[in-house]
């Protein structure tokens, strides 16, 4: 045992929890991705846009395992995810947890047996152990004690995200991934899920990589955002400096017609800058 800090290289300069070199990612013959670098700092929330087909949930997939690059180099905490061992991805595995946009449960399932499931999976915590746990990632998440007792089909879809968002909470992760989280979600609810993931990563220290077309939630709770356009991501920096870029995509996405509307909303809710 080094006694180095976990989030720590061999000359104790902090890793990154992801960082991404050179990816390709193709199916077939179409490329999705090609030289594409991005580097995720610890403790930040990452918002990542682009147009249909950019390849944001490639991306995703990619860095959580989901799919193996094509080529470049793929880092979590520090570990290149192409030559982890498996003992190491299982511990890597432990250490990220994932909302998809559709909150992914299991249907057979009640919330608390799916919160519970990560914990039966990788711990060796006793059943009221697990249980316990499950209860309290559930109200962490802002959802009422009896929401554990209910199947998916039973809840609305904001309840959904807050019950996938607790089973992604479960294993006390450092990296939370979000896959467009407040899609379907009316104005309030969107915003309190926002208001959450925000409350979330300061108290827990969470790093967050959020995917999102939500031009509110990019404003409200994000420190970065990188931008995948032309195979690779083209500008990553606070949402307020982007707002002066001249790629055509970029000035479009800001200064469109949704983002003026996004802004104007800003301005009756005395959010802007």
């Amino acid at each position: 045992m080094s006694g180095l800090d976990e989030n720590e290289g061999a000359e104790g300069a902090e890793v990154p929890p992801i960082e991404i070199i050179g990816l390709r990612s193709q199916f077939g013959s179409h490329v999705i991705h090609e030289d594409l670098d991005l580097t995720v700092y610890r403790g930040e929330v990452l918002g990542v846009v682009g147009g249909s087909g950019s390849g944001k949930s490639v991306l995703m997939n990619t860095i959580i395992g989901l799919k193996q690059p094509d080529g470049g180099v793929v880092r979590l905490f520090g570990q290149d995810i192409d030559t982890a061992t498996r003992k190491n991805w299982t511990s890597i595995e432990r250490r990220w947890g994932v909302l998809f946009q559709q909150g992914a449960l299991f249907s057979s399932l009640t919330v608390r047996e799916n919160v519970a499931a990560p914990l039966f999976e990788h711990t060796r915590l006793t059943k009221a152990e697990i249980y316990e746990l499950a209860d309290l990632k559930i109200a962490l998440s802002g959802l009422p004690p009896r929401a554990g007792a209910l199947k998916p089909a039973e809840l609305s879809g904001g309840m959904v995200k807050r019950a996938g968002l607790a089973r992604a909470l479960a294993l006390d992760p450092q990296l939370l991934f979000l896959d467009e989280p407040t899609s379907g979600l009316d104005p309030i609810g969107a915003a309190a899920f926002d208001e959450l993931i925000a409350d979330l990563s300061s108290s827990l220290n969470l790093t967050v990589f959020m995917i999102t077309h939500d031009l509110d939630s990019l404003y409200a709770i994000t420190n970065r955002v990188a931008v995948l356009a032309d195979r690779k991501v083209v500008a990553v920096a606070p949402v307020h400096e982007l707002e002066h870029s001249d790629h055509p995509w970029i000035k479009e996405y800001f200064l469109g017609p949704r983002g003026r509307a996004a802004a104007e909303s800003r301005k009756r809710t005395g959010l802007s800058a």
